[in-house]
């Protein structure tokens, strides 16, 4: 398994990307907006959605092993800019105060229960990377300046959204396959996709593919491979190999159901 990012790398990268979100809301010439990447939202709304999320996190690292997600104190977003961006400022700081307190290793309620990623405060933090980075992203090409991901957070989001959002002990309905994601920042992983689940790997591109298994593979740079996972570009966007029906049924499944 490959290196991930340490826990101060994780809290600062939310703090980075967090203030980039609210920097990108600010220079919107209008709160109304809609999010091209998230259509039934406007940017009003994706505010309110990301603050929402730092203030459950916040309540769910706190509250420590549970049954269920925390449900943090009530707090109305407001709709007056300014207003708003402070709120969502005091939001990630109620997250970053949380993940401070309690350190990466704190068992907490989570909804990857499943996965490849342990129910801990550090995974939490991992997840909320990528959470603010990829809605910087929806504010900005809302905007129409769409900017790369950051390469370290992209590189390790490729694993974390495979280990946490595909990684699952709920059988593969269909005929068993492999899925190849190759970054060209030089790393590789595989899902491998059976009536036992769903298991990513880190591979080198070398390795080879079980004779008996459909096989897809997408090649891009990790912050392309991440908005692809997170579905804010297409299969045609990335080059792939293989079955491209294989992305098509990924996309569809839904392992709760």
């Amino acid at each position: 398994m490959t290196k991930t990012l340490e826990f101060p790398d994780l809290l600062r990268l939310i703090e980075e990307r967090s203030t980039a979100f609210r920097a990108a809301v600010a220079a919107a010439p209008s709160l109304d907006a809609q999010v091209p990447t998230c259509p039934e939202w406007t940017l009003l709304d994706l505010v309110h959605h990301l603050g929402t999320v730092h203030r459950r996190w916040a309540a769910t690292v706190a509250a420590g092993p549970a049954d269920g997600r925390a449900t943090p104190a009530a707090s109305e977003a407001p709709r007056e800019r300014e207003a708003l961006l402070a709120w969502s400022a005091e939001s990630t700081q109620q997250l970053m105060g949380a993940l401070r307190e309690f350190g990466p290793d704190r068992g907490c309620w989570t909804w990857w229960g499943d996965s490849q990623s342990p129910q801990t405060s550090g995974a939490v933090a991992r997840h909320q990377v990528q959470e603010a980075m990829v809605h910087t992203y929806d504010v900005q090409i809302t905007l129409g300046d769409p900017q790369p991901l950051p390469e370290e957070a992209a590189v390790d989001g490729v694993e974390e959204f495979l280990f946490t959002c595909c990684a699952t002990d709920s059988a593969w309905p269909h005929d068993p396959a492999t899925v190849d994601y190759h970054a060209t920042e030089g790393r590789s992983w595989r899902l491998a996709l059976s009536a036992a689940g769903a298991r990513a790997t880190l591979v080198p591109a070398s390795a080879t593919i079980p004779a008996d298994t459909a096989y897809a593979s997408a090649r891009a740079t990790a912050g392309e491979l991440v908005l692809f996972l997170y579905g804010r570009i297409y299969v045609d966007s990335v080059k792939y190999d293989g079955e491209r029906r294989l992305f098509d049924q990924l996309i569809a499944w839904d392992p709760e159901a």
